[in-house]
């Protein structure tokens, strides 16, 4: 998502979107001290009261931030766990697609939410809820496929809990050092090697390009 700067399709005060947008810009370029009203005005070229036609107060947009992150990040890990496979490897690489394509799982947005957490007990319990939902999910995942509880359990946290590493330590790793790795991690996480048609399937959704 990027914010349109100075643009005004819906009129002069802008749109609830494009506040949003703005919004998300200043977050993960700056931190949530970064989002503020005029800062948004100046960025949007565009009057503070035009603001308060969409959002009570700072606080609704950055419950609106919350929310955006919630059904882009958590929503789409949800789907995914959840996506049909042929086999546990073939569910696991479903899940990776998170990990390679920004368009369901923004990685930049979870490392602001993240920091954010570190300032707000509110988002902090947000982020707690939400690592609970996903590994219960990714969890599922494993017992669907044959795990036994206990072993889904630890096989999901070690999964999930590793590529949050990845995105809290801004881990810099681009796609075709990331897709050469990937069957090994399949391996480790899931106990079995993906085929070689469904490791084919899994590269034809991720052309080697940076996410």
């Amino acid at each position: 998502m990027t914010a349109v700067i100075g643009e005004q399709e819906s009129g002069w005060r802008g749109s609830k979107e494009l506040w949003l947008e703005a919004a998300y810009q200043l977050l993960i370029e700056g931190g949530i001290d970064n989002v503020r009203i005029l800062s948004l005005a100046k960025m949007l070229k565009l009057s503070r009261t035009s603001f308060y036609w969409f959002f009570k107060d700072r606080e609704a947009l950055l419950d609106a931030l919350l929310l955006l992150w919630q059904e882009k990040n958590t929503s789409s890990l949800l789907r995914q766990a959840q996506a049909p496979a042929a086999s546990l490897a073939d569910a696991t690489l479903n899940l990776f697609d998170c990990w390679l394509d920004n368009k369901l799982f923004d990685s930049i947005l979870e490392h602001a939410i993240r920091s954010w957490g570190l300032q707000s007990p509110a988002v902090a319990q947000a982020l707690k809820e939400a690592d609970t939902l996903r590994m219960e999910a990714i969890k599922l995942m494993f017992i669907r496929h044959g795990s036994e509880p206990l072993v889904a359990d630890v096989r999901s946290r070690a999964l999930y809990l590793t590529q949050i590493g990845y995105i809290s330590m801004n881990t810099q790793e681009d796609t075709a050092t990331r897709l050469l790795r990937v069957p090994s991690y399949v391996a480790i996480f899931s106990g079995a090697l993906p085929s070689q048609q469904e490791l084919e399937n899994f590269q034809q959704r991720h052309p080697a390009s940076p996410q």
